[in-house]
């Protein structure tokens, strides 16, 4: 994954922002639950009363709570409110919610929030200690109930008035009786006495005139604008990232198209061997596509599900610490499905992309050679091949999509259990008064999240597979190290005259056990015709991509005006030469731009020059546009022996002081290629000619004639001197022409 790391490093800034996006989304997502426990808790059971002390007390409600407390307690509490005499200007702010404030002292909360907890913890205290009262009696009475509490409904069937008619109660109670219900109520669950601490504070807020109904529809109404808010929020956080994430990807994947194509356009043909053009077609498109997609979904995903999973844990322990057992074990058995689909899938994608290699391979072969297929009949054959590679392809897609079409139930069937596990633990919670019921719809929610969370890193570790196996292939291309390169120190020996010497040249493929090219020795001269012939495999077409370094000599060196070709830097090398090789490649567009190719900056009379000398005026004058006339993909709307010339105007155009001749006359018929050497005799001037042929017909004339046996050269000379003293030539020579074509 290095490499993708490497990749994103120009986009810190980018992936940063989402990070602290997905964050903001994540706090948001994990709010939902919690406000929704709210409305359940608050909103319904508890008439939108919030737990804790009372906002605002009566003096009578503040003398009945400090009355249940300890000594020191009742002075903490009482210190934690102002009191606030009745129609004053500090009372105006309580009037709208608490009418009765304008004729009566009360007393408001002005504790500092650090202290709320402390406060809360004495209020729910006092209210607990009047229960467990209450019980007592209940139990000396024989019944479930008082006049004021109800073991079921608690506080609610009571009004301010009872309660404080309760004040001479306590005061007439035993010595120490009281201070027992209080250590009884410190030990008890804050669960518990929280449940009954609003209903206790609505009574009090009832007393100041408080319209209770629209205190439950208000902050009804409020949370769910806050969930509304955050709906919201999270649509537009997540719109957001996807949108970066995108940016991020398509940027990234044309970072890597680049840089894969410029890799491989200075890759040499000992490169090109070893990695095939299907596979590196596959490099650049599918593999890169893996790696885009891993990008866009991995910012996405494993990101944020980090963050959710993490937050979901803490959030479901603070809602319930005592089921946190539920969700470890559902963790434990979603990582386990996890790890075990990884070990599986993982050997699978990386056959998966070598078989795409292989069908693209079979697919590209087909298309290009559609002709021969048919003209020899094998269409069934082809078909056979092709089936073959894409039922293989097949198969493996089919059994890593079995493996997905189980995982993903499976998980479902984790979150259904979970859920049922958490509502049979939840709600004999509820029935023993420990838990809430929006506690535990928020516990199941959270819940979700968490396996949701873990359910996005299994869909991750799907596509990370892949996209690894991807990774590494991309990888593979762009740290293969050149083995053709520019020279540390390059030397610039100035104009060049074109004197092309092979001094004790041998070449081996880098995979082969023997040489191809042995201890090869000619110079080749400005004004001068170099010609090599030789059987097929004889070394010809080795020999002479070796000039423009489309591969090394293993051995000796090849030189121009005798500078070393590989103390010359690359550009400059090549720009010495014209070559136009064994098969004529031709680019879409037109036949302008095609000859344009050897020099942009062409005029209109050199192009038209170019194509009178290549004998190509004919047939480019008979288009319509000329020289304009459209060229298809491959050069497949014209002809192999047009191709060839077109290629030769490529290499005119240029006007370099080398010009190389890759068997470019084998496609042209005897008239044209006669025409066609004349022309090139007078137009090429002073420039150096090394022309490769398989027809004796077509280098007789050479002043050099070089003639290669099993990669060695059998002899140099001319017509004449070769067939009076090369056995191999006058063997090629006379298996072409007859003796008065040969004399």
């Amino acid at each position: 994954m290095k490499l993708i790391f490497r990749y994103l490093k120009p986009h810190v800034f980018l992936v940063l922002l989402c990070l602290i996006l997905l964050f903001s989304q994540a706090v948001c997502d994990l709010s939902l639950p919690d406000l929704m426990s709210d409305i359940v808790n608050t909103g319904i059971q508890a008439n939108g009363i919030a737990k804790g002390a009372p906002e605002v007390m009566s003096a009578r409600a503040m003398e009945f709570v400090t009355a249940l407390l300890p000594g020191q307690e009742k002075e903490v509490f009482r210190g934690a409110y102002d009191g606030i005499a009745a129609g004053s200007s500090q009372a105006e702010s309580y009037l709208g919610r608490f009418p009765s404030t304008a004729y009566t002292e009360f007393y408001a909360l002005s504790a500092p929030g650090a202290e709320h907890g402390k406060i809360d913890s004495l209020y729910s205290s006092s209210v607990y200690t009047l229960v467990i009262m209450f019980r007592q009696m209940a139990e000396r009475q024989g019944a479930e109930s008082t006049a004021v509490y109800n073991e079921r409904e608690g506080f609610a069937g009571a009004d301010a008035e009872q309660l404080y008619a309760l004040l001479d109660v306590l005061e007439a109670l035993p010595e120490g009786m009281l201070d027992g219900f209080i250590a009884a109520a410190s030990n008890a669950d804050e669960m518990i006495a929280g449940q009954l601490t609003p209903t206790f504070t609505g009574l009090f807020y009832r007393e100041l005139g408080a319209d209770l109904v629209s205190m439950q529809r208000s902050f009804i109404v409020n949370t769910g604008l806050k969930m509304l808010g955050f709906a919201l929020l999270i649509t537009l956080l997540s719109v957001s990232v996807g949108f970066l994430a995108s940016r991020i990807g398509a940027s990234v994947s044309r970072t890597l198209r680049r840089d894969i194509f410029e890799k491989v356009m200075r890759f040499s043909n000992s490169e090109i061997d070893k990695f095939s053009t299907a596979s590196l077609i596959t490099r650049t498109t599918n593999d890169v596509s893996q790696v885009q997609m891993l990008i866009m979904m991995g910012i996405r995903m494993m990101c944020y599900a980090p963050i959710m999973g993490i937050g979901g844990v803490i959030m479901a322990v603070r809602k319930s610490a005592s089921m946190s057992w539920i969700i470890a074990i559902a963790v434990a058995v979603a990582l386990c499905l996890i790890i075990l689909v990884f070990s599986i899938v993982t050997p699978k994608f990386q056959l998966q992309q070598k078989l795409i290699d292989k069908i693209n391979l079979v697919s590209r072969e087909n298309l290009s050679g559609v002709m021969v297929i048919r003209a020899f009949g094998n269409e069934a054959h082809e078909q056979k091949r092709f089936d073959g590679v894409n039922s293989e392809l097949t198969s493996v897609n089919r059994s890593v999509q079995r493996i997905m079409a189980v995982m993903f139930p499976t998980m479902m069937l984790v979150m259904n259990l979970l859920s049922i596990t958490i509502v049979w633990v939840g709600s004999n919670a509820i029935a023993a008064s420990t838990m809430n019921i929006g506690n535990m719809i928020a516990f199941i929610q959270y819940s979700m999240q968490i396996l949701m969370s873990f359910l996005m890193i299994a869909m991750m570790f799907v596509m990370v597979p892949r996209a690894s196996v991807s990774a590494k292939r991309i990888l593979e291309v762009l740290e293969t190290p050149f083995s053709v390169t520019d020279p540390k120190q390059p030397k610039h020996p100035g104009p060049a005259k074109g004197i092309v010497s092979f001094n004790n040249v041998s070449f081996k493929y880098s995979d082969a056990e023997n040489k191809v090219l042995q201890n090869i020795n000619f110079t080749a001269s400005p004004g001068e015709t170099t010609a090599i012939i030789g059987s097929t495999g004889s070394g010809k077409t080795t020999l002479i991509n070796l000039i423009p370094r489309l591969y090394d000599v293993s051995e000796g060196s090849v030189t121009i005006d005798g500078t070393d070709i590989r103390e010359l830097p690359l550009a400059e090398l090549r720009g010495l030469i014209g070559y136009i090789s064994q098969k004529g490649i031709l680019f879409s567009g037109d036949i302008d731009s095609n000859i344009r190719y050897g020099r942009q900056d062409a005029s209109e009379h050199e192009i038209l020059e170019a194509v009178r000398v290549a004998q190509a005026s004919d047939f480019v004058s008979e288009r319509e546009g000329g020289v304009h006339a459209p060229v298809s993909q491959g050069g497949a709307n014209v002809s192999g022996g047009q191709k060839q010339r077109l290629s030769i105007a490529r290499a005119l155009v240029k006007k370099p002081v080398i010009y190389i001749f890759d068997d470019t006359f084998s496609a042209l018929d005897f008239k044209t290629d006669a025409a066609l050497r004349r022309e090139l005799a007078e137009h090429t001037g002073d420039s150096t000619l090394l022309i490769v042929a398989q027809r004796v017909g077509t280098i007789m004339n050479a002043d050099r004639i070089i003639v290669l046996d099993h990669g060695e050269i059998a002899g140099i000379g001319t017509h004449r001197e070769l067939l009076a003293r090369c056995d191999t030539y006058r063997e090629i020579a006379e298996s072409q022409l007859s003796k008065e074509e040969l004399a």
